[in-house]
């Protein structure tokens, strides 16, 4: 009797089978056909209008970013920021701002790179048991392998779309250490290394150096999460994001001893650092993409 069954069962799967490899040998249908055909012209069809100046992938069409690889841009930059506290001043994308400017300059620079756009939800403390920037109103945090998760399926977009070098920068330090293990994570499963992880850019201490020696400006900590330097890159960006009208009105236009006004003199010292960021890291992209990082 149980020989019997087994017979059966293996006849079911036989058929099974034979059915599956059928299906799969069967021409497709008039409506397959059409569709994939209408999908192909849309695919190659020219563009129909003068592309947008921007690096940005979400301002851009689809059409634009193929003509835009076509031609030779095989680089993206995934930027993480972060929606945090930042004392009573600041505004809690601080990071995201700084990195509008700080991922435009570098992909420029670049020439032959685009910006995914910002990622601005990262770890950020404990959530049930709030820590870190948790403990104050209105930041989010991920947990680390919901970052992961995102950068994962963020670059492994990308990289099924042609792209040939990922680019990972981060302007937080919560963040440094997911890029990381993100980057080394995907080059393992691709089998080849093009996902780029650069702790270069997060040279908080090169930024304060450039500051210190062309500029004179030494700064005492006030005991908030801000910083002169920091908020100079951001005003270059945003200066309503450092609430700077308002502070010049309630005579609070200082941070950590050093005054934030005239606001033409804090955009020329935040665009020079600014430019040091974006000189810096550049160089070591460049530097990476050749293998020599």
């Amino acid at each position: 009797m149980m020989n019997r069954k087994l017979v059966v069962t293996g006849s079911a799967l036989i058929l099974i089978a034979f059915i599956v490899t059928m299906q799969r040998e069967q021409a497709p249908t008039e409506t397959q056909v059409a569709e994939d055909s209408a999908l192909q012209d849309e695919l190659t069809m020219e563009r129909p209008i003068e592309a947008l100046n921007s690096i940005w992938i979400e301002e851009l069409t689809w059409i634009e970013i193929r003509d835009a690889m076509a031609a030779g841009t095989k680089t993206v930059i995934i930027p993480t920021g972060g929606i945090e506290q930042n004392g009573p001043y600041v505004a809690m994308g601080k990071h995201n701002y700084v990195l509008q400017g700080a991922c435009e300059g570098i992909a420029r620079e670049l020439g032959n790179a685009l910006c995914a756009p910002i990622v601005k939800l990262v770890p950020e403390g404990g959530i049930d048991e709030p820590t870190g920037h948790m403990r104050y109103p209105g930041t989010i945090s991920l947990r680390e392998e919901t970052f992961h998760a995102v950068l994962d399926d963020v670059a492994s977009s990308l990289q099924a779309h042609g792209f040939e070098n990922i680019v990972f920068i981060g302007d937080s330090g919560g963040n440094q250490d997911g890029m990381a293990v993100v980057a080394d994570r995907l080059n393992e499963r691709w089998g080849k290394s093009i996902a780029h992880y650069i702790p270069e850019f997060y040279d908080n201490a090169g930024v304060q150096r450039v500051m210190e020696e062309e500029f004179g400006i030494f700064e005492e900590s006030e005991g908030f999460h801000d910083t002169y330097w920091l908020t100079a890159m951001q005003m270059t960006v945003d200066p309503s994001s450092v609430r700077y009208e308002e502070r010049v009105a309630a005579g609070r236009a200082s941070i950590n001893g050093v005054s934030i006004a005239p606001l033409e003199k804090t955009i020329e010292v935040g665009t020079r650092l600014m430019q040091y960021r974006i000189d810096n890291t550049s160089s070591v992209i460049r530097a990476a993409i050749e293998g020599v990082h």
